[in-house]
């Protein structure tokens, strides 16, 4: 396992982290409801190869710093970039999922020369998104999370829509209740809570520069096989963003497929790294 949690400064926040392993950077960004956990599978398989496996805490999340304001987009896009920098290495592999890939995306639109690859799991390039009347009910959420008292229900009887979220987004997943301990640590904290939110109220649906920009790094993209919010026919329509190789890898699972099959996911991964 990882050693204790790492802190690093970047872009103006001190980022609590976990690492292993050493050589190549690969910088592996998390979503919500979750924290840098939720690569503590992928993590050693990776450092294994022969790589510097490091997965921050994102903006807000404790214990990394609490910002003052809620994050936009090229906010979240510029803090793999100045992770990238503030640990030492020239460029990093990105891997990210859910609000962690849009993070990836906007860090490969702004800044190509420090991603040498680029890893997005369960999101489609923003982007390129086609809305319909499913995807819009199956992202009510966006608009929920934006109300006052948001975090506050959230939290509600030990974080009950915690489980709630992942059965919605991984239907066929029977996760054991252990896997929402380390979302429960970090959202105890109320400040963490409330950040966590912000990128949710902060949320536009006019794509910002980093998301205009076409990505020039080769990339791979995981469609989950069971998400039930977007199929591999979304990712194969994203295409148009890419000007270099783009990969779409169909794999088992929901938004959450990394972690419903980490050996069948990791397996298919550390083929393209």
């Amino acid at each position: 396992m990882a050693d204790a949690i790492q802190f690093v400064e970047a872009n103006g926040l001190r980022f609590g982290y976990l690492e292993e392993g050493s050589g190549p950077l690969v910088l592996m960004l998390h979503g919500f409801p979750d924290t840098a956990h939720s690569w503590d599978d992928l993590r050693p398989r990776i450092a294994a190869k022969g790589y510097r496996a490091v997965s921050p805490f994102m903006r807000g999340y404790h214990p990394s710093d609490i910002p003052d304001r809620d994050p936009d987009q090229e906010t979240l896009a510029r803090d793999p970039l100045a992770l990238i920098e503030a640990l030492g290495a020239r460029d990093a592999i990105v891997i990210g999922h859910d609000w962690g890939a849009s993070a990836a995306y906007g860090a490969a639109g702004l800044g190509p020369d420090r991603v040498s690859k680029l890893f997005v799991i369960g999101i489609p390039h923003p982007a390129t998104l086609k809305p319909s009347l499913r995807k819009l009910w199956a992202v009510r959420h966006f608009a929920a999370y934006k109300l006052p008292g948001a975090p506050s229900r959230f939290a509600r009887n030990d974080f009950a829509a915690l489980p709630a979220i992942y059965r919605r987004w991984s239907p066929a997943w029977n996760p054991d209740p252990t896997e929402f301990d380390a979302v429960r640590v970090s959202f105890a904290h109320p400040g963490s809570l409330n950040a966590a939110f912000g990128y949710y109220r902060k949320l536009s649906p006019i794509p910002s520069a980093s998301l205009k920009a076409r990505i020039t790094v080769p990339t791979v993209v995981f469609a989950g096989l069971d998400d039930p919010i977007v199929g591999p026919e979304d990712y194969r329509g994203a295409a148009a963003m890419f000007d270099n190789e783009y990969i779409v890898e169909e794999v088992p699972g929901g938004h959450f497929m990394h972690r419903e099959y980490p050996q069948v996911f990791a397996e298919r991964l550390l083929t393209h790294l």
